[in-house]
């Protein structure tokens, strides 16, 4: 079973950028895709932006594309986000999960599993 742990959140201005971490352990890392997500108070958890096992395929919301960047460093076992031009809408815990195949085959939390215990991040405006 692999664990996931996230780090990397915390309180920034609108405009600021942040980096998010996802560092895994327990299985082979590269063998599995991987992604992030969200989940404001009261709202449900929401995909944000996945990657291949490889690295290669990236997949993201609407709503983060041309402000995220999601990346993995297999040799690391750790995956990140790179945040920019973040905004208050933006405010959220973040989890990283380990998907169960190879590619991102779909981007609803029931693809993914197990997860990270999260990391809050708060933009200020």
């Amino acid at each position: 079973q692999v664990q996931l742990v996230e780090s990397g959140g915390g309180l920034v201005q609108a405009g600021d950028s942040l980096r998010l971490s996802c560092a895994a352990s327990g299985r082979t890392f590269s063998r599995y895709a991987m992604g992030w997500f969200r989940q404001a108070p009261g709202k449900e958890r929401d995909f944000v932006a996945g990657v291949s096992g490889s690295g290669a395929r990236k997949y993201y919301a609407d709503s983060v594309k041309g402000r995220f960047t999601i990346s993995r460093d297999n040799f690391k076992n750790t995956m990140y986000l790179q945040m920019s031009s973040l905004k208050p809408e933006d405010t959220a815990v973040y989890y990283c999960a380990a998907s169960r195949t190879y590619n991102v085959d779909g981007t609803g939390p029931a693809y993914f599993g197990p997860w990270g215990q999260g990391t809050q991040v708060t933009v200020s405006s």
